[in-house]
C-alpha cells in the first residue's frame, strides 16, 4: 500500500483512507437513489440506470486512484442529470419517441470531444481561465442543490403552491431522525470527531431502526424499510441491457443541425 499510493509522502495512514473512503461512500450513496429517480423521468428503466450509476462511478474513481493517485470519488453529476431528464429531454426533445437515446447520444458525442480536448491541454486551459469566485460559487450551488434533494427527500422541506417550498411536518419521524442526524453530524465535527459524517449515518440508521421497530416510523411508498434485507434477490444487480449502448445515431444523422444547436 505504502509503496503504491505513497502513503507517508501524503502525510497519511491506511487507517485514515479506510474511514475517509468508508464516510464518502456512504456521503455519496444517495447519488444510487437519486440519479435512477431523476434519470427514468426522461423514460429510461430506473433499475438499467442504478447499475450503470455504480458501475461507472466504480470505474472512475478505481481509474483516479491506480492512474493518477488522487483520493477522490467520482460519480454521477447531480446537476448534469437534472438538465438531461427535465431540459433536453422532457423539453427539448419533448414530443420525440424515446428522447433520452438522442440525448444519450450528445452525451457520449460530448464526452469524446472532452478527451480529445485533454490530450491538448486546451480543456485545462478552459477550466483555469474561468475566475476562481465563479469556481466557488458552482461549487457552492451544487452543494445548495443536493442540501435540498436531502431535505426533501426527508420531507423537512415540501412543496407549496404559493411560496414554491414550505417546512415539512416536524412531527413526521423522518423529518425527526434527519434533523437528528444533522446535529449528530456538527456536535461530532465540532469537538472534530474522525469520520463524523459516518457516525452521524450509521447513528441515524441505527435509531431509524429502533423506529420502526417500534412502530413510529410506518414502512410505504414513501418511507421505505430502514431494516436491511439478506436474500440472495437483493444482492443481484439490475441489468442494464435496456440502456446499454442505446444510442439514437438515426435521429442525429437526419436532424443534424438542430443536433448541434
Amino acid at each position: 500500500m505504502e509503496k503504491l499510493f505513497k502513503l507517508k509522502e501524503n502525510n497519511t495512514t491506511v487507517k485514515t483512507e479506510v474511514m475517509a473512503g468508508i464516510t464518502t461512500f456512504l456521503t455519496m450513496a444517495y447519488i444510487l437513489a437519486v440519479n435512477p429517480n431523476i434519470l427514468s423521468a426522461s423514460g429510461m428503466d430506473s433499475g438499467a440506470v442504478f447499475t450503470a450509476t455504480a458501475l461507472a462511478s466504480a470505474l472512475a474513481t478505481f481509474i483516479m486512484a491506480f492512474w493518477a493517485n488522487y483520493p477522490i470519488a467520482l460519480s454521477a453529476g447531480m446537476g448534469l442529470n437534472a438538465y438531461f431528464a427535465f431540459t433536453v429531454c422532457l423539453g427539448d426533445l419533448n414530443g420525440i419517441e424515446d428522447p433520452w437515446r438522442i440525448a444519450l447520444s450528445a452525451v457520449l458525442v460530448e464526452g469524446i470531444i472532452f478527451i480529445i480536448l485533454s490530450f491538448f491541454k486546451l480543456r485545462e486551459t478552459i477550466v483555469n481561465a474561468i475566475p476562481a469566485n465563479l469556481k466557488y460559487g458552482i461549487t457552492a450551488g451544487i452543494g445548495l442543490f443536493i442540501a435540498l434533494i436531502g431535505l426533501k427527500g426527508a420531507n423537512v422541506v415540501v412543496a407549496n403552491e404559493s411560496t414554491l417550498i414550505d417546512l415539512g411536518d416536524f412531527s413526521r419521524p423522518d423529518v425527526v431522525l434527519c434533523l437528528i442526524g444533522m446535529l449528530v453530524i456538527v456536535i461530532m465535527n465540532h469537538f472534530k470527531i474522525k469520520g463524523s459524517i459516518l457516525w452521524g449515518i450509521l447513528i441515524t440508521w441505527v435509531m431509524g431502526i429502533i423506529a420502526q421497530l417500534a412502530g413510529w416510523y410506518v414502512v410505504s411508498d414513501a418511507t421505505p424499510s430502514l431494516i436491511p434485507t439478506l436474500s440472495a434477490a437483493s444482492f443481484i444487480p439490475p441489468s442494464i441491457s435496456s440502456t446499454f449502448f442505446k444510442f439514437d445515431f438515426a435521429w442525429i444523422g437526419s436532424h443534424i443541425s438542430q443536433f448541434i444547436t
